[in-house]
């Protein structure tokens, strides 16, 4: 499902027209994105919680030549599944 997709369920079930309901989900990605970019971590209960993690600086091997390669430390964004989105995918 992609985002237009989601927005589009949104509206049908919140009763929303689409573009409020693409309004709705901006503002809800917006501020997870802003969260978790000051270093918080943004937890929907039974959904999930992402956070940032930092990778640290390693060795990496360049896959045609086989050479060595630095790769630099870096900042990302993890996600962990809630207890309910776990027991979802359990089939």
């Amino acid at each position: 499902m992609r985002k237009p997709e989601l927005a589009a369920v949104i509206a049908e079930r919140a009763d929303l027209t689409k573009d409020k309901a693409n309004e709705v989900l901006n503002v809800l990605l917006e501020q997870i994105t802003l969260g978790v970019s000051k270093g918080e971590n943004v937890t929907l209960v039974g959904f999930g919680t992402f956070e940032k993690r930092h990778r640290g600086a390693r060795q990496g091997k360049n896959p045609q030549t086989g050479e060595p390669v630095k790769i630099r430390a870096s900042n990302t964004v993890a996600f962990k599944p809630g207890k309910f989105l776990k027991e979802c995918l359990v089939s």
